[in-house]
């Protein structure tokens, strides 16, 4: 099971790497293409948005033709698109490049926790969940400082010739090794499958948990889309700065998610939902606080920033996991389906809610803060709806 879930984790991280490998190359895109970096900033949403979007349809696809196709089908298309961004020479060729890494991103991700939801359930899912949520935020910690050592060695186009090398490599480990986990009672559908996304969308347990993580994603990619204004910009922070910040916050994660999973099973899922929305309200509050209460010179100090961050983040941690789980439990004959369901209100709704705030004429910090406030609302609903349940979802 070790082995099956590190494969899972092996396609999961083609999205994370796909944004924060990247980041530090932002300024150097922007110049190489003649484009405003505010411009380049937002093939970060995009590309979430694309992902989400594009898991409406690859959950069928997943549930017809089993998840190994799928999968493959995903890394080619990564390959393609990554290879596009590299040999971009202009603007329009970069974002048709970062929306063909969108397509094959929601086909590895549907895969992905299709696969966890095949073999587990219950408490077993939600560790497994974050478990890869844990892992995910290995690549925050490191993929910045990577992307700005083979940028700074070879030009802003070798994060994306790496990105073709994983997953030429993934490739192969998926083709050699990843089992077909596709129950044999799986339904499969005919075209897009309106009725079993209706009748899902009409589970409020299933929106409250699902809109959850869309507003702890939403709140991360705030974070992540604004961090290299305010900490580089206006922080005065160097690239390698930037990424030591960015990575210790990713490392922080992961020790919060490590936290999480053995807590599951001790205090249980619901307990873990209030303080994910505790923690979202006090990065929020922390955020004002600073504002109002420090002198202008200090305004740009990346702690004031930073440890606000740190706080609310570690609310996703204790949200994905239990929120995630409760959310596909009742559907072992439609994993692909719900899945994608769920995948899709998360990075549509995650990255749609992000590029909203960011539209907003706020300062970075005050958008940050209103998403914040926004993360929390939602898991609060979803922890009220967890306290209903009792014991184990039975399937639909």
């Amino acid at each position: 099971m070790q082995k099956f879930t590190l494969l899972l984790l092996s396609l999961v991280l083609l999205a994370p790497l796909g944004i924060d490998l990247y980041l530090p190359t932002l300024p150097d895109i922007a110049v190489g293409l003649s484009t405003p970096v505010a411009i380049v900033q937002t093939t970060i949403p995009i590309f979430l948005l694309v992902m989400g979007l594009g898991q409406i349809i690859a959950g069928p696809l997943v549930d017809n033709f089993g998840r190994k196709p799928i999968a493959m089908i995903g890394l080619l298309l990564y390959i393609c698109g990554s290879a596009l961004a590299a040999c971009a020479l202009n603007w329009p060729m970069f974002l048709l490049a970062r929306v063909v890494q969108g397509c094959a991103v929601c086909c590895t991700a549907v895969v992905a926790f299709s696969g966890v939801r095949d073999r587990l359930a219950g408490d077993e899912a939600a560790q497994a969940y974050g478990f890869l949520n844990g892992a995910l935020n290995i690549v925050p910690a490191l993929a910045p400082m990577l992307g700005g050592f083979l940028a700074e060695a070879f030009g802003w186009r070798a994060p994306f010739w790496f990105l073709v090398c994983y997953a030429l490599f993934i490739s192969l480990l998926i083709g050699l090794l990843l089992p077909e986990t596709r129950p044999a009672n799986t339904r499969k559908v005919k075209g897009l499958p309106l009725r079993q996304y209706g009748a899902i969308l009409r589970e409020p347990r299933f929106l409250a948990f699902a809109f959850a993580n869309a507003g702890a994603l939403g709140m991360v990619l705030t974070y992540v889309s604004l961090a290299p204004h305010v900490l580089m910009t206006e922080g005065r922070l160097s690239a390698l700065q930037f990424s030591i910040a960015f990575g210790a916050n990713g490392f922080w994660i992961m020790l919060v998610s490590v936290l999480v999973n053995k807590m599951i099973r001790k205090v249980g899922r619901p307990l873990c939902l209030a303080i994910g929305t505790l923690a979202m309200l006090l990065g929020a509050a922390l955020l004002f606080a600073g504002e109002m209460l420090f002198p202008a010179h200090l305004q740009t100090h990346w702690a004031l920033y930073m440890l606000p961050v740190a706080i609310s983040v570690a609310g996703l941690a204790f949200t994905v996991g239990p929120a995630t789980s409760y959310a596909l439990e009742p559907y072992q004959q439609q994993a692909g389906v719900a899945s994608a369901l769920a995948g899709f209100i998360q990075m549509a709704g995650g990255s749609s809610a992000s590029l909203l705030m960011m539209a907003l004429p706020l300062a970075e910090k005050d958008a940050l803060a209103l998403m914040m406030l926004a993360g929390a609302a939602l898991t609060f609903l979803a922890w009220r709806c967890s306290k209903k349940m009792r014991g184990s979802l039975t399937a639909l």
